[in-house]
């Protein structure tokens, strides 16, 4: 009873009415590869979705680009001071071309007074990775609303889905550089803090199986989460979170329905392991790529190594739940 009353005040009431609409069919098979051995460069591009309705939604994506001859394509390495060294990160080239390919999709959410391009350390190297990342800049929530009310939280699983119907008829749109390079029957959604909460609602009952897995960064549950169908789901908290405790995502991953990791960073606080060179930020990043590599690409050699990627003595721990070998 604590715990949901926690869960309760952190959400200012944020119940039901989240649930997703349905995505569009759609029977075509698309052709689809193994996952890639190497990184690519990065583009990015923007967009608004429904510039003229009610709930206009500016979209960030990052995307594998080709390589442009003499453009570096990441920034110099960082060290990091409890897990090593961290890898360079990409930089993302407006409007590159797009890489041959079709390429699995990851709707990643921000938090309360974020931006998409706050979470570019590990969007642009997910990008890198072989994901199309689409990040939308939520109306009510973000850094720069006029009128920020963090209720709206409750109406963002449907703009995910929104979101996610779009991708699916732009990937036939003739013209557009992401036609054809999506692979539309292979969606993650991904998100911190209150984006995480917007990942649980977006597996509400009934969801599209569109949708195949989850990763939730420092959030928990809304109503109607994880009621089907099953998808692997991640979570990802810091111990001594002041802002959402671990408690509160624990309690999500309890009631999470199959497969599920969860991945605790002891004594850290509500995030600053996203930050590279952080403790913490290697494994994170690590874990979350072969996560979303294991499911969207069937890369079994992924799933095999997350346990040991997302472990470091003293930094992360990881507890598993009926994940599949």
């Amino acid at each position: 009873m604590r715990m949901q009353r926690l869960a309760a005040a952190l959400l200012v009431a944020l119940v039901a009415g989240c649930g997703p609409a349905a995505a569009a069919t759609d029977d075509r098979v698309p052709s689809f590869g193994p996952a890639p051995p190497l990184p690519y460069a990065v583009g990015v591009r923007q967009f608004v979705l429904d510039p003229d309705g009610p709930r206009p939604l500016p979209v960030t994506v990052w995307y594998p680009a080709e390589r442009a001859t003499g453009i570096p394509a990441t920034t110099r390495p960082t060290a990091g001071p409890a897990g090593g060294a961290v890898v360079a990160g990409p930089v993302a080239r407006p409007d590159a071309p797009v890489a041959a390919g079709r390429f699995p999709v990851v709707v990643h959410s921000h938090g309360l007074r974020s931006l998409p391009e706050l979470h570019a350390p590990l969007t642009t190297r997910w990008a890198a990775a072989g994901f199309v990342v689409a990040a939308p800049a939520y109306p009510r929530t973000n850094l720069r609303a006029r009128d920020f009310t963090r209720a709206d939280v409750r109406n963002q699983p449907a703009d995910g889905w929104r979101l996610i119907r779009h991708l699916v008829r732009l990937d036939t749109r003739p013209g557009d550089p992401l036609a054809g390079h999506l692979a539309v029957d292979r969606f993650a959604a991904t998100g911190h803090s209150a984006g995480g909460f917007t990942t649980a609602g977006m597996f509400a009952s009934g969801h599209s199986p569109r949708l195949r897995a989850g990763i939730v960064i420092a959030g928990g549950g809304l109503a109607g989460s994880f009621a089907g169908p099953v998808a692997p789901l991640l979570f990802v908290h810091g111990g001594a979170d002041p802002v959402v405790p671990e408690s509160v995502g624990r309690a999500a991953y309890a009631r999470s329905l199959g497969p599920a990791a969860f991945l605790s960073l002891p004594g850290q606080g509500h995030g600053e392991y996203l930050t590279p060179g952080r403790p913490g930020f290697a494994q994170v990043l690590a874990a979350t790529t072969d996560f979303l590599r294991w499911i969207l690409y069937d890369d079994r050699r992924a799933r095999s190594r997350l346990p040991a990627d997302a472990r470091l003595p003293g930094v992360t721990t990881l507890t598993t739940r009926a994940l599949p070998r």
